[in-house]
């Protein structure tokens, strides 16, 4: 629960942004921070510097991921991180003799940061507008939207039909001019998209065969958001780098990390000798802050089973939205799993898919609106009449239902508006 300043209290429905996964006000991870402060509060991690805690977060992050991981480095956001993704997967290939080997592949949709590397590379033409971007060596492909990019097929057909774009656009570029693709297990901003069956090992099979680097950008999904610790894991896509951070320390302090494979390390260790130090880094990289909070926070998720508890209370959550939502004449598609859910409107679906509402209508902003004075902080995904739950992992079953109620009469009010108006 929240409170505001007149005293009424809010369910958070999206844990922050897809963040708080322990909840607030945890005394263990504040207390933590609290200790490290007294003892180091900073240390930088240059000139073969570091301090105990970043060292102790690294290899018990490794020993968490999936395997084949071997090296962490650390960032403040999630933005960064993916941005040091890139200029990692630049460095592998010029180590490797490899210079034209640069272009990057994301997806439709997807969401990467704000950065002016990773802005490009999210999907959503919102980021792009007016900052010039994409930068000229990002690519993008179509992503698994069943509600758009798969009306009317299976999963085989859907996953076959991206599958050839991919395939296409890799052939149209040349794989020799291409570094990595970066990929979320589950799209989070881009509309909770999940993967059909059989997807993830598809497209990393042949980014194996092309020879390109698989960046999973975790930060949504790691930590348990989907019932495992990682998204990577559940999807088995065996990602060549890792990008973490929200989860990472539940939002109590800035912190992200690039998870690197042994692979790919091995490679950048022997590059030094022809480039010297790897130049990169922030001036608050490896925070000992960070890195105790980060601590606290996985030792909260791994005493107090967590994880398990997202695949209980997610099961309640996704059972309440199709519940709720299945039969509104203003839902196109209920979708999620575990703890992440969204719920799209759309005007109709006919023969030929589904007809957006206008945008001017503000369809999903205004159900959030009605759900915020109902008492339950939402969101309104960018660039589609989608509405987001990711709720903190210590949500009561009541809370969600609590939430769940709040959105259904919110969108019930605003279909009552569109119908008077004319416009449904």
């Amino acid at each position: 629960m929240l409170v505001d300043d007149r005293g009424r209290s809010y369910v958070d429905a999206m844990a922050g942004l897809w963040c708080v996964n322990v909840g607030y006000g945890r005394s263990e991870i504040a207390e933590a921070l609290r200790d490290q402060a007294e003892q180091l509060s900073y240390c930088h991690a240059f000139s073969s510097m570091s301090s105990d805690k970043p060292a102790l977060l690294a290899a018990r992050l490794i020993a968490m991921a999936p395997p084949g991981m071997s090296k962490v480095f650390f960032g403040n956001s999630g933005s960064d991180a993916n941005d040091t993704q890139v200029k990692i997967a630049w460095y592998y290939n010029n180590a490797l003799g490899r210079p034209a080997k640069k272009k990057i592949i994301a997806r439709q949709r997807g969401y990467h940061g704000v950065t002016v590397m990773t802005a490009g590379m999210t999907g959503l033409p919102g980021l792009h507008a007016g900052f010039d971007l994409p930068l000229p060596m990002i690519r993008h492909t179509l992503p698994p939207r069943r509600l758009w990019e798969g009306h009317g097929l299976s999963d085989a057909q859907l996953v076959a039909k991206l599958v050839d774009d991919l395939e296409a656009l890799i052939a149209r570029e040349g794989a020799d001019t291409i570094a990595a693709m970066i990929v979320e297990p589950v799209m989070g901003a881009g509309g909770v998209v999940l993967p059909p069956e059989g997807y993830m090992p598809a497209i990393r099979d042949i980014l194996r065969r092309h020879d390109i680097l698989m960046i999973a950008d975790e930060v949504i999904c790691g930590f348990g958001r989907l019932g495992s610790m990682f998204g990577s894991l559940l999807y088995d896509m065996q990602p060549d780098l890792i990008t973490v951070a929200k989860g990472l320390t539940s939002a109590y302090f800035p912190l992200s990390a690039c998870i690197v494979s042994d692979r790919v390390w091995s490679v950048l260790k022997d590059g030094g000798a022809q480039y010297g130090a790897f130049g990169h880094g922030y001036t608050y990289s490896a925070h000992p802050l960070g890195a105790a909070a980060a601590l606290a926070n996985l030792n909260l998720i791994e005493n107090e089973r967590l994880v398990d508890r997202v695949v209980d209370l997610g099961a309640h959550m996704q059972q309440q939205l199709r519940a709720a939502f299945s039969d509104h004449p203003l839902v196109g598609e209920v979708r999620g799993h575990a703890l992440i859910g969204a719920v799209e409107f759309v005007a109709g679906i006919g023969a030929d898919g589904p007809v957006a509402f206008d945008p001017a209508l503000k369809v999903a902003p205004r159900i959030v609106k009605g759900a915020l004075e109902r008492g339950v902080i939402g969101r309104a995904l960018p660039s589609a009449d989608t509405i987001a739950f990711s709720p903190p992992f210590v949500i009561e079953r009541y809370e969600i239902d609590r939430a769940v109620q709040a959105f259904r009469d919110a969108a019930d009010q605003v279909l009552g508006e569109l119908r008077a108006a004319g416009a449904f």
